[in-house]
């Protein structure tokens, strides 16, 4: 939103064919990159925070600016410092930004004639279950003796329908381990390149990425791999698994070397808060390391013995907002945090809200986000009974989820915006959702979830979180996000 926003508007009197042209051309000239990543900048910061054509309060605005030029600065840095082969800054011009930004533009304006709001704008999908690691307090349960997997002509077949119905051209992959699909003798790579007009980004544990592998994802040119690490060798080690860390530092040089962007990403406990903390985190993978973004997870007791004691408190993560929003604003690191970052995508985006995403995983249950397990629809049961992905988007479950979000928030007055800084439905809000859940009758995708419906002591804690959350936050968003703004 805010990059397409601000790039479809540089010059009044430009097209999206001259416009992506004279970027193509900038990638090669550093000088006129500058000279138009500037009236980017200018043109975003007009149409963000001086028109705002929302109407969101200003402050919320200004994040939204602040984390585009993050990502604009921190591309122009790799390609300034040679880091981004011309196949992959093609991918990143004219499929992420030519197509999912102003590609389906028609298709999206088919829905909500018909429909009456926004479709989404991306899906995550996890193809398999099976990951060579098995790291401690996992959220999806994976390991290498899981078998579940989508077959390879259900993937081709959700892909298509979100191109066709929403027009999205933007997919996350996830796992398990995304390296290790293989179904009909396909894997995740055939996926990438069938949809050669679509931008792709794939979170790894990075094992897998070898020269070779790293050589073909330069080949296609439309997937960025996000990396996961807990903070340097003797943390990474420690939850992933003895030797990991140097595969990861292996495998980020061998992308290095063929131009493929990449970044990293973290998940946060209360017992590591220290790392995401420092600033030697952040020299080390953006600055030794060379990464482009960064994806903080912040811990959910979902998944793999789930339990609330990981979690960061809320105090630890009224810390953590202050620093992730300070490395953005002040060292320009594209920082994104589903819960952090949440002002900048107008609050939580599950359930296939309008910009938003919904989540679909090896056995096919269609979920409304990676981080709530819960369920009412099945991808082969749609499709074997002839229908597509609007059936599960307009089922009563995400429904209700989107009233609560357009209540929230989405859909009011500034004055009316509820602390976007607690956005999540499931854990800030978490005596609402088990009321959707009950009244909608969704079910678990797997037996921990299921066990949670039944753990009083899960859903009274969570609530006593939410409450000594909003404690805390309440005050700030209304003082910083809510004042008055000239």
């Amino acid at each position: 939103m805010t990059v397409r926003v601000a790039v479809s508007n540089v010059s009044r009197k430009m097209s999206v064919k001259t416009l992506l042209k004279l970027t193509h051309t900038a990638v090669r000239n550093k000088y006129l990159r500058k000279f138009l990543l500037n009236k980017i900048e200018k043109r975003m910061y007009e149409d963000l925070i001086k028109a705002n054509p929302y109407h969101r309060p200003v402050k919320v605005q200004e994040d939204k600016y602040y984390m585009g030029r993050a990502l604009l600065r921190r591309i122009d840095k790799a390609l300034t410092e040679g880091h981004l082969s011309m196949k992959a800054s093609e991918g990143l011009l004219g499929i992420f930004l030519g197509n999912v930004f102003f590609g389906g533009f028609y298709k999206r304006a088919e829905f909500i004639k018909k429909y009456g709001f926004k479709p989404p704008i991306f899906l995550t999908i996890s193809p398999g279950k099976a990951c060579n690691l098995r790291c401690k307090g996992c959220y999806a349960d994976s390991g290498e003796e899981f078998h579940e997997k989508l077959d390879f002509d259900i993937f081709r077949r959700i892909i298509g329908d979100a191109k066709e119905l929403w027009g999205s051209n933007f997919f996350v992959i996830s796992g398990g381990e995304p390296l290790l699909y293989k179904s009909k003798g396909k894997t995740v790579l055939d996926i990438y390149e069938e949809n050669n007009d679509c931008y792709f980004l794939m979170y790894t544990n990075g094992t897998m990425i070898d020269k070779n592998t790293a050589g073909k994802l330069a080949d296609l040119g439309n997937v960025t791999p996000a990396i996961s690490v807990e903070g340097f060798e003797k943390e990474t080690d420690a939850r992933r698994g003895k030797g990991v860390f140097k595969k990861i530092l292996a495998a980020m040089e061998s992308l290095r070397e063929v131009g493929v962007p990449f970044g990293i990403s973290f998940t946060v406990l209360k017992s590591n808060l220290d790392i995401p903390l420092s600033d030697k985190f952040f020299d080390f993978y953006f600055e030794e390391q060379k990464a482009v973004y960064v994806w903080m997870f912040q811990y959910m007791p979902i998944g793999r013995e789930y339990t609330l004691d990981l979690m960061p408190t809320p105090e630890q993560r009224l810390k953590l907002f202050e620093k992730e929003w300070q490395l953005v604003r002040e060292r320009d690191i594209f920082v994104a945090d589903f819960w952090n970052s949440a002002a900048s995508s107008d609050g939580c985006i599950s359930a296939g809200r309008g910009g938003g995403y919904f989540y679909i995983e090896w056995s096919g249950n269609v979920t409304p986000c990676v981080f709530v397990p819960y369920t009412t629809h099945n991808v082969n049961d749609i499709y074997r009974r002839g229908g597509n992905l609007n059936d599960a988007l307009h089922s009563k479950f995400f429904s209700k989820i989107r009233e609560w979000q357009n209540d929230y928030g989405y859909e009011q007055p500034p004055e009316k915006h509820k602390n976007w800084i607690m956005p999540c439905i499931i854990r800030d809000h978490h005596k609402k959702f088990s009321e959707i859940v009950k009244e909608t009758k969704a079910k678990g995708i797997d037996i921990p979830s299921n066990e949670a419906l039944n753990d009083e002591n899960y859903h009274n804690g969570l609530i006593r979180y939410d409450e000594e959350f909003s404690r805390l936050t309440e005050p700030i968003w209304r003082k910083h996000y809510l004042q008055k703004n000239d």
